[in-house]
């Protein structure tokens, strides 16, 4: 623990990288850092390096190229120290569908050498606080995509490491569900947990984090708060909806740089006060009639859209 608060970065990555198969180098000299105590969202397209870059900063990988410490302790020469200060919750659950919830709490607690009381107290704490005290001795197997989560969440936290990596925690949950692992995430962190979080969800990290690492190309291209980003990318964005859906793709070939979305609605990044004009006559000379036209400021989506094409 003193070694965690005695060092200014609880995880740091330099120039990380990683090639596999025949020269595909997926990490390509990523730096990173996620002071104690704070919440870091890793984002990137498909196949940018973010699960690469969690898979080496808990020892589950070594890299080709570069240094990284977690909790002061190199990754690649003090790996036991590594992954005895850190939780992980990968993208597939690792809780056994054939135990109930309060069995794979205790699994998790004897390979964490807690002893038998001691296991069966963790186990309580955990199933209270993750909200799963009335299933507890349900089989895992019937529990909801939500509820499992939760449990995965809680046998990462069995043995109250400093450091939790989250690795697209919530893919595949809805709404509700994602919403309440949100609060427990928001939880650990303001108990003072250091956390890593990989998502595809956007809104995700808006919500949760302080700074957001965008990779692309297992390269980092932007980093900084969510609010920096957005100035970053600057400009309002001007949202409009073609009057007949059938038109979409006649609008965005008359509309450089529009992006669709699977609303049918084209968004454009507005670049000067007459560019609402210009793109309004674009769209006439293109026999494409507009339904609706809003303004609105830049979200995380749009400094993913826009940062990922230009690298």
């Amino acid at each position: 623990m003193n070694v965690i608060h005695s060092t200014p970065y609880t995880i740091s990555a330099r120039g990380l990288v990683k090639t596999f198969g025949e020269g595909k180098r997926v990490l390509d000299g990523v730096d990173l850092t996620v002071p104690a105590g704070s919440l870091v969202a890793l984002l990137g397209p498909n196949g940018s390096g973010k699960t690469t870059t969690v898979r080496i900063l808990t020892t589950l990988l070594a890299p080709d190229a570069g240094t990284a410490t977690v909790a002061g302790h190199d990754v690649r020469t003090d790996g036991a120290a590594v992954r005895r200060a850190i939780g992980l919750t990968a993208q597939q659950a690792t809780v056994d569908d054939l135990l109930t919830g309060r069995e794979n709490l205790e699994l998790f607690a004897g390979l964490h050498h807690l002893g038998r009381r001691r296991a069966r107290e963790r186990t309580a704490e955990l199933l209270e606080r993750f909200g799963l005290v009335e299933a507890a001795d349900r089989r895992t197997g019937t529990y909801s995509g939500g509820m499992r989560r939760r449990l995965d969440l809680a046998a990462g936290m069995v043995s109250a490491p400093p450091i939790l990596f989250l690795d697209e925690p919530t893919t595949g949950l809805d709404p509700r569900s994602r919403a309440e692992l949100w609060t427990v995430i928001r939880e650990l962190l303001g108990q003072g947990t250091t956390i890593l979080l990989t998502t595809q969800y956007l809104e995700e990290a808006d919500q949760l984090a302080e700074r957001v690492v965008l990779l692309n190309g297992g390269r980092v291209v932007a980093d900084g708060s969510p609010a920096a980003l957005k100035r970053q990318v600057g400009v309002e964005r001007l949202a409009l909806r073609p009057a007949d859906p059938a038109d979409l793709g006649r609008a965005c070939a008359a509309l450089p740089g529009a992006h669709p979305d699977a609303a049918g609605e084209l968004t454009l990044a507005l670049q000067d006060p007459d560019h609402l004009r210009r793109t309004l006559d674009a769209l006439h000379r293109a026999g494409v009639a507009v339904e609706r036209v809003r303004l609105r400021t830049p979200t995380l989506d749009d400094v993913f859209l826009e940062l990922t094409e230009a690298a």
